[in-house]
C-alpha cells in the first residue's frame, strides 16, 4: 500500500498546485516524492469531477442526505454515487476488495480500493481499534523464543552461527541468554532450566513459540505440548502456554528482548567456542543488560526485579528434572515392546498399540495414549527380557508354571484319595511329577469324580505312580480281583518228578560220554512242548 502523508501535507499540495507551482517544484518544497505529488492531484481531480451532479437529480438528493465522517474536512468520498451499490453487496457478504472490483469494471468506478475501503467501514462502522498492552504481575509470565547468535570460528576454518535461547519475564524484564546449536526438546528443556536457577524462582506461566521441540501439534484453542515438556512444566510447578500462530506480538517482550541481545549484545562480535559466547552473554546480562533503564517500565531491569519480582517467583524444587529419554514404541504380539534392545513386558489389552515409553539408566516407564502409566520396569541388559506376571493372561499361564501347589488345591476338589495319591507321587517323583499332576486334572474332563477317587485308591494301595496304569483303571474299571496264592494246580508239577527226571538225563549223559540235547520232560495231557527248556552239560561224576 502507498505511503500515506498527513491532511496538513495535503491541503499544501494541492494550495501549491492551484497557485501554478509544477509537481516537481512542489515535490522540492515540501520534501516529498514527486508521485505522491501527482497522486493526491490525481485524485482531487477525480473526486471534484464525480461530485458534479445535476441539480435536484437522485445523486443530488443523495449527497444532501450523506453525513460527512467526524473531524473531516467535509468533502465528500467519490464512492457516494455508488453507495446503494456498495451497500447492497455488502449486506451480499463481499468484502471490500470484491466491491471496489465489481463497481469498477461494471460501473465504471475510477477511485481507489482505498477510499472503497474507507468507505466501507464508515458504513460498517468497523472503525480499526487500537492494540491493547499486555502488563503482567511479578511473578506472572515470563516468555521464551529462539534467535540467531554471533558467529563462531569452527576448528576447520569454516564459520558457523548458533541459536539464541532468549527468556524475558514479563514484568521487570529480566532475562537469560543461552547459545546453543540444536533447538531440540532436550536443549530446550535445559535452558529452561538454567533461566529458572539463574532467576532463583519459577514464574506462573511460560509462554512460547509454536516450536516442534515444545509443541507437537499448534492449535490455539487446543495446543498439543510435548509430553516431556509437559512433564517438565509438572515438575517445576508451571504452565506452558504456546502463543496464537504467526502472530509474534502475543510474545511482543521477548520479541523485542531477541532484537535487543542481537542488536546490542552480539552485534560485531566472533567468538572461538560456543562456551565463550555463553561467558560473554552472562558477562552482557549482568553489566548492561540489567543495569539498564528499560523504556517501558522506565526502572533499572536489574533493580527492578530484585525489588519487586525475585520474591513472588516459586520455589524452585529441590533437585533437577531428571534425564530420560522418551519414544513411541508398538506392542509386539508377545506383548513385549523393545526398548534399546531389550524388552518389557506390557498389560495384555494393548496388544499392537503404540505406547509412550520414558527410559533413563535405571527404570523403563510405559504410559498409554492418555500419558497414564500402566508399567514400572528395572532396566534390563541387552538382548534380556523383563515380564510382569500380572501382564499375562491367566489363558495364557499354564498349570506347570502355577507350580504343584496350584494344582494340588485343584486336585483337592476331586476328593481325598487323589490327593493322597498326588502327594505321594509328588514325594516318589519330584518335580517331574508336577506334569503328572495336570495329566490327572485334565482326567476330571473325562471321568466323574467317584470313578477318579476309586482308581487313585486302588493305585496307592499298589504303588503304583503312573498316569497310564491310572488311566487304564478308569478305562476297564478300578475293580481288581486279588488271585489267592494256590498251593496245588493241576499245571504246577511237583518238585519230585524234576528231581527224578534230571537224575535220569544225567545217567544218560555218562554213559554217551558226550553232549547232548536232553530229552522234553513229561508234559501233562493235552500239552506240547515246542522247544527244549534248557540244555545240559556233561557234568563228570
Amino acid at each position: 500500500m502507498a505511503n500515506q502523508i498527513s491532511m496538513v501535507k495535503k491541503h499544501d499540495i494541492l494550495t501549491l498546485y492551484t497557485h501554478g507551482f509544477s509537481q516537481r517544484q512542489i515535490a522540492r518544497k515540501l520534501s516529498v516524492h514527486r508521485q505522491t505529488v501527482s497522486r493526491y492531484i490525481h485524485l482531487s481531480q477525480e473526486e471534484s469531477k464525480s461530485t458534479i451532479v445535476p441539480p435536484g437529480s437522485a445523486a443530488d438528493e443523495n449527497s444532501k442526505s450523506t453525513i460527512s465522517p467526524a473531524g473531516s474536512s467535509g468533502r465528500k468520498s467519490t464512492c457516494e454515487p455508488f453507495r446503494s451499490i456498495i451497500d447492497e453487496k455488502l449486506r451480499a457478504g463481499l468484502s471490500a476488495q470484491r466491491i471496489w472490483q465489481d463497481i469498477h469494471y461494471e460501473h465504471g468506478f475510477s477511485g481507489s480500493y482505498d477510499s472503497v475501503k474507507r468507505f466501507v467501514r464508515r458504513l460498517e462502522g468497523s472503525i480499526p481499534l487500537p492494540f491493547r498492552r499486555m502488563e503482567c504481575s511479578p511473578g506472572e509470565e515470563v516468555q521464551v523464543d529462539f534467535g540467531k547468535g554471533a558467529l563462531i570460528r569452527m576448528p576447520n576454518g569454516k564459520k558457523r552461527r548458533p541459536h539464541i535461547f532468549r527468556i524475558v519475564l514479563s514484568f521487570s524484564r529480566k532475562a537469560y541468554s543461552q547459545a546453543v546449536w540444536h533447538q531440540d526438546t532436550d536443549t530446550f528443556i535445559r535452558c529452561m532450566e538454567n533461566a529458572f536457577r539463574y532467576f532463583g524462582g519459577v514464574p506462573k506461566t511460560v509462554v512460547i513459540d509454536n516450536l516442534k521441540a515444545a509443541v507437537i501439534n499448534a492449535d490455539w484453542y487446543d495446543p498439543e505440548v510435548h509430553p516431556k515438556l509437559q512433564a517438565f512444566a509438572n515438575h517445576y510447578g508451571t504452565v506452558i502456554l504456546p502463543a496464537k500462530p504467526y502472530t509474534p506480538r502475543h510474545k511482543g517482550k521477548v520479541e523485542s528482548g531477541v532484537k535487543y541481545v542481537q542488536n546490542n549484545g552480539l552485534a560485531g562480535h566472533e567468538f572461538d567456542s560456543l562456551a565463550e559466547q555463553n561467558r560473554h552473554l552472562e558477562n552482557w546480562e549482568k553489566n548492561i543488560a540489567d543495569t539498564r533503564i528499560h523504556g517501558t517500565t522506565r526502572q533499572q531491569v536489574g533493580a527492578y526485579f530484585e525489588k519487586h519480582e525475585r520474591l513472588a517467583l516459586s520455589a524452585l524444587p529441590p533437585c533437577n528434572f531428571p534425564s530420560f529419554q522418551e519414544a513411541k514404541r508398538k506392542v509386539h504380539r508377545d506383548g513385549h515392546i523393545a526398548v534399546e534392545h531389550a524388552f518389557y513386558s506390557v498389560p495384555p489389552e494393548y496388544l499392537g498399540r503404540e505406547l509412550w515409553v520414558r527410559y533413563d539408566t535405571r527404570t523403563v516407564r510405559i504410559f498409554n495414549e492418555r500419558f497414564e502409566q500402566i508399567a514400572l520396569h528395572a532396566k534390563a541388559d541387552p538382548g534380556r527380557r523383563r515380564t510382569d506376571m500380572n501382564h499375562i493372561s491367566s489363558k495364557k499361564i499354564s498349570g506347570v508354571e502355577r507350580g504343584a501347589e496350584y494344582l494340588l488345591r485343584k486336585i483337592e476338589c476331586i476328593g481325598e484319595h487323589s490327593e493322597r495319591w498326588s502327594k505321594a507321587m509328588l514325594i516318589e517323583r519330584g518335580i517331574a511329577g508336577v506334569r503328572v499332576l495336570q495329566g490327572l486334572i485334565s482326567l476330571a474332563n473325562k471321568h466323574r469324580a467317584g470313578e477318579i477317587e476309586r482308581a487313585c485308591e486302588t493305585a496307592l494301595r499298589q504303588g503304583c505312580f503312573r498316569l497310564r496304569p491310572l488311566r487304564q483303571l478308569l478305562r476297564h474299571g478300578s475293580k481288581q480281583q486279588e488271585l489267592p496264592f494256590m498251593q496245588d494246580h493241576p499245571v504246577i508239577r511237583d518238585l519230585a518228578e524234576y528231581g527224578q527226571w534230571m537224575r535220569s538225563q544225567m545217567t544218560i549223559s555218562n554213559n554217551n560220554n558226550r553232549e547232548d540235547v536232553l530229552p522234553q520232560p513229561p508234559t501233562q495231557a493235552g500239552r506240547t512242548e515246542k522247544k527244549p527248556l534248557f540244555h545240559a552239560r556233561r557234568i563228570p561224576l
